[in-house]
């Protein structure tokens, strides 16, 4: 930092120097953020299994703890956002808010509780390890950015691989579990990105909070419409699937925003993504002792290939927004 009596100018050399330090430093807490944020969701899907149980025992319905958990997030935002005094969210920011409530609050919950009923944590952990090139392509379309060909390429070839590892976990077939966890996935990526682009101009707690209290009116009624009509008794449901219930709500759809949209507010949203690589990872090792899942090596291979794509596409080159 410069020890002169005066401020730099921001053309000069010292200038130029601070302001690069005080970019990295910027990045720095964007990447380490983006990692806490990563850790904090890896266990979401183990955590919605515990929710949803499997087929042969199961437990909250896949419509509950979507809606429940948006609901239970949703008062505790609506409280946070009234103890603060914030200010609502400017006019023109509102249709970002519902496409981002749109893919964070229900394509992502509903498509990821639907398919944990049938496919095991591990499983859904090696198609999510799609999720941050998509999250990427989907900030190249909506910034209008010039990706490379080979980005594109890689994209491609990370799709095909989860295409190809669902067909062969699924004995030849396609699943319908395994379309859950896809649609889940672009409904995640266009949450992020939007989510992200509305950091920009409001606090990541003000962004997820408004998100969640404008999504009150459906989510609240629809938990209550989906618990009177629960498939089985309350006395029923096992002490883990309500942790597991806890967890989606306080944690999946309400803090681990604040460290998520913050990373990627700070980071940028095609750098902070590639930390999203190490997310399947964490899943499947949290997945192994509480779940009692076991990994072999047809997952770990598809894993790990999958894994290697999107490290490669996030360092292909990706150009400015078009004018």
């Amino acid at each position: 930092m410069s020890t002169l009596p005066f401020p730099a100018a921001a053309d000069s050399p010292i200038g130029r120097a601070d302001a690069a330090a005080k970019e990295r430093a910027r990045v720095r807490r964007g990447l380490a953020l983006g990692l806490l944020g990563v850790a904090l969701f890896a266990v979401t899907p183990v955590a919605t299994r515990l929710a949803v149980g499997d087929a042969a025992a199961p437990q909250l319905s896949p419509l509950f703890v979507t809606a429940g958990r948006a609901a239970v997030a949703g008062l505790l935002a609506a409280l946070t956002l009234l103890l603060t005094r914030a200010p609502r969210p400017p006019r023109e920011a509102r249709g970002a808010l519902m496409v981002t409530l749109a893919g964070v609050v229900f394509g992502f919950p509903l498509g990821l509780a639907l398919a944990l009923r049938e496919v095991e944590a591990v499983h859904a952990s090696v198609v999510t390890g799609v999720l941050p090139l998509a999250t990427a392509v989907v900030g190249a379309l909506l910034l209008r950015q010039r990706a490379s060909r080979g980005f594109w390429a890689c994209g491609a070839l990370a799709a095909a691989l989860v295409v190809a590892y669902a067909v062969v976990r699924g004995g030849g077939h396609w699943r319908a579990a395994d379309g859950w966890l896809l649609f889940a996935m672009a409904s995640a990526a266009i949450g992020y990105v939007q989510g992200a682009r509305l950091s920009q101009q409001m606090s990541p707690e003000r962004v997820i909070g408004w998100v969640l209290v404008m999504a009150l009116p459906v989510t609240l009624p629809l938990a209550a419409w989906a618990a009177w009509h629960s498939p089985i008794a309350w006395a029923e449901v096992r002490a883990l699937a309500w942790a597991g219930f806890a967890y989606v709500a306080v944690v999946s759809m309400w803090l681990g925003f604040f460290a998520w949209y913050r990373a990627l507010a700070l980071g940028g949203t095609l750098r902070v993504s590639q930390v999203q690589a190490l997310q399947p990872f964490i899943s499947m090792l949290v997945a192994v002792p509480l779940l009692g899942e076991s990994i072999d090596g047809a997952t770990l291979g598809f894993a790990l290939a999958v894994g290697l794509v999107v490290w490669i596409g996030r360092r292909m080159p990706v150009g400015a927004a078009r004018r």
